[in-house]
């Protein structure tokens, strides 16, 4: 049919028209021998029914056409699908179902293609159901129902074989389920009230059926496992063919009928029961027991009595048996703690143990010991300083021993180094290795300081010293403390000294740099008269070996004025060069000890047996300096505890704040009771804690 849009259409010429159209779709639909529509004939449909509802009255057909459309799906429903459908049962039935309602689906679709500009204006205008709605509904009306009640009694049916253990079209079975989802058109009332509560129904009677004959049948656990497997099917269903909304209920359903109907049978049967089965230690049995139990509420209460009397039995002869060997071994701990506490030959476990460490990790012993006995005697080392109680002793003694190592290149393995500082960090807590593992950071920010600077002299032709010049810049927080003094350095070592300034300038302004003469070492040539010797000095002897470059002799108070260093300085220096095993230097008069009255000359005389010696200074005392550091950290350490405990608790009596500190202090060291005393009347003074007026033992925190 061609259409002249000036010439009017009528109804039933259009509606003609039409009719032949919605055949070849019918016939597609059944499956019929046709072809699908081209686009010509789509759009000629289209524009039939627009130029039909676009003349003016009295031959605008909305309404008719809206009516038609309707009809269009009542008479294929009622001549071919209904009869199609009446004369199927069962699962055959189900298929011919989802058959036509997916051709049903596919006839509103092109329908409502064909009638959309109904949908645009007309059905807008009047408020009608729009024509999908009206297409679904003419299905939901005429076949869903009078077939919803066979559906879901087939449906039901085919879960019930599946149930027993038959295999069942799961696909079908979501697809119908799908059919009483889109019904209800957005609404689950449908599904609801036609079919869930149908299959709620008929579950409960078939779980109450195999309930009724396990009871009686089965030991505790075998039930218990049977009803795990129902549990676990009936969520399988759900997963694969059920819809989600029905997970709760049918759960529900399923274990009231399993669990809590019999639940008080299961929990006393003799000899599977909860009480059985926990006396006789049934791990697996118990614990399924307690899943389904926690599923009962009212049984909750006795579950957990009956397990608390249990454990409270089982526990008190546990706790009298562990009572009866803690007291023996609480003896042997505590005397073990004793001995470990003790000094030998006036040196504290802290020292002797950090001076162990110190000669397993320095270069020759870890190499002799091999790398898993050296791990294995490290591993019992921090075993024991578990029972040391002095561990803020040992730590500075650690870390003095491990500076030197790091600096001087003592350090057998850095693995091990690594190795020891995170087993301390495990047994004693992260600040205790904070300023170690900065230290070994240290060493390796100090080793690409010096490339930089390596760099920087040759980039820079005249800032070259001369010398060669290596410097270890640290950070003074990580380190332990060193003397600093002004030693007047060799116009050689000035100009050193000068140029790496101007290096470091270059890197940061912010940062001061502290030399410390103590820790440096200098490789200088002694032109002795059998050979020239290296000797391997530190700073402060190099200093004063080049000042014999200028002068023949000079005495005590020269080298001191010249040197700029104190008396003791002096004596530890002028004893290393001339009065100890290598003789640099000849001393008047000759004797071992060394007076302000001596005067001092070049040896060149001198002979060594090695090309290259080392003249070492005499060891300072570094004992005292350690325990004087120490007891100053103490007392910060307490500071901190008392202000930290006062800060919370911000009022508190004397002698309760005094056993708080203790017991916080305890972990590093323990504090004397005089120690804590002193230190709350310092922090009274300086005004952070102050006493009570009507009872002096009270003390308050001052903000």
């Amino acid at each position: 049919m061609v259409v002249n849009e000036r010439e009017t259409i009528y109804l039933e010429q259009g509606w003609e028209f039409m009719q032949k159209g919605i055949l070849k779709l019918k016939n597609i639909l059944e499956g019929l021998p046709e072809t699908q529509f081209s686009s010509e004939e789509y759009m000629t449909l289209y524009t039939t029914i627009y130029n039909m509802c676009a003349q003016k009255p009295p031959h605008d057909y909305s309404q008719q056409l809206y009516d038609k459309y309707r009809e269009s799906f009542e008479e294929y429903t009622m001549s071919a699908v209904l009869p199609s459908l009446r004369e199927k049962h069962d699962e055959f039935m189900l298929r011919e179902l989802v058959k036509r309602w997916g051709n049903h689906k596919v006839m509103v679709r092109w329908l409502s293609r064909f009638f959309y500009y109904l949908d645009r204006y007309f059905i807008a205008r009047k408020s009608l159901p729009p024509l999908n709605e009206v297409g679904l509904t003419c299905f939901r009306e005429l076949v869903y129902q009078e077939l919803k009640v066979k559906v879901s009694d087939a449906v039901i049916s085919l879960i019930d074989k599946e149930r027993e253990g038959e295999p069942i079209d799961r696909a079908l079975l979501k697809n119908i389920m799908d059919i009483f989802v889109e019904i209800g058109m957005g609404q689950m009332d449908y599904y609801e009230n036609d079919f869930e509560a149908a299959l709620l129904k008929d579950s409960a009677a078939y779980y109450y059926r195999k309930a009724s004959s396990w009871i009686s049948e089965d030991f505790c656990p075998d039930y218990l496992l049977k009803a795990e497997e129902c549990l676990k099917q009936v969520k399988d269903r759900i997963s694969h063919y059920l819809h989600s909304s029905s997970e709760p209920k049918l759960l529900e359903k399923v274990q009231h009928e399993l669990w809590s109907v019999y639940a008080s049978r299961l929990f006393e049967k003799e000899h599977s029961g909860y009480h059985a089965l926990l006396t006789g230690d049934k791990v697996e049995n118990l614990s399924r027991m307690v899943r389904v139990f926690s599923k009962v509420p009212i049984f909750l209460d006795p579950l957990a009595n009956i397990f608390k009397q249990h454990v409270t039995d089982e526990g008190t002869a546990l706790v009298k048996q562990a009572e009866d060997e803690a007291d023996s071994r609480k003896a042997f701990k505590e005397a073990f703690e004793a001995l470990c506490n003790k000094g030998v030959g006036g040196s504290s476990i802290a020292e002797l143990l950090a001076t162990f460490c110190d000669d397993i990790l320095k270069k020759g012993s870890s190499e002799k010991l091999g790398n898993e006995a050296t791990e294995e005697m490290l591993e019992k080392v921090v075993k024991l300083l578990s029972y040391i109680s002095d561990k803020d002793l040992f730590s500075e003694y650690y870390r003095k021993k491990l500076a030197r190592r790091l600096l001087f290149d003592k350090s057998a393995n850095d693995d091990h180094e690594r190795s020891m500082l995170t087993k301390l960090k495990q047994q004693c807590g992260g600040q205790f290795t904070s300023k170690m593992e900065g230290m070994v950071t240290d060493l390796m920010l100090a080793k690409e300081n010096q490339t930089s600077f390596e760099e920087y002299l040759s980039n820079n032709p005249n800032a070259n010293p001369g010398i060669e010049l290596t410097v270890t810049v640290l950070t003074t927080g990580f380190w332990p403390s060193y003397r600093s003094f002004d030693l007047n350095l060799p116009a050689e070592m000035v100009k050193c000294v000068k140029v790496f300034r101007e290096f470091y300038q270059t890197k940061t302004k912010h940062r001061n740099l502290t030399w410390i003469y103590s820790l440096g070492t200098c490789n200088i040539i002694g032109n002795f008269e059998p050979r020239s010797t290296e000797l391997i000095v530190s700073t402060s002897q190099a200093s004063a070996l080049l000042l014999f470059n200028s002068s023949d002799r000079l005495s005590y108070s020269e080298i001191m004025t010249q040197l700029n260093l104190t008396d003791d300085d002096v004596v530890r220096l002028l004893h290393s060069l001339s009065s100890a095993k290598y003789q640099i230097l000849n001393k008047e008069p000759n004797t071992k000890s060394i007076a302000p009255t001596d005067h001092f000359e070049f040896n060149s005389k001198f002979t060594g047996k090695m090309q290259r010696i080392k003249i070492p200074l005499p060891p300072m005392d570094e004992k005292k300096k350690v325990i004087g550091d120490v007891d100053r950290d103490r007392r910060y350490a307490i500071d901190a505890s008392i202000v930290r405990i006062m800060k919370s608790r911000k009022v508190l009596d004397h002698q309760q704040l005094v056993m708080e500190c203790v017991q916080q202090l305890g972990p590093m060291f323990k504090p004397e009771l005089k120690a804590i005393k002193k230190r709350i009347e310092d922090l009274i003074s300086r005004d952070y804690l102050e006493r009570g007026k009507d009872n002096p033992n009270l003390l308050r925190y001052l903000a």
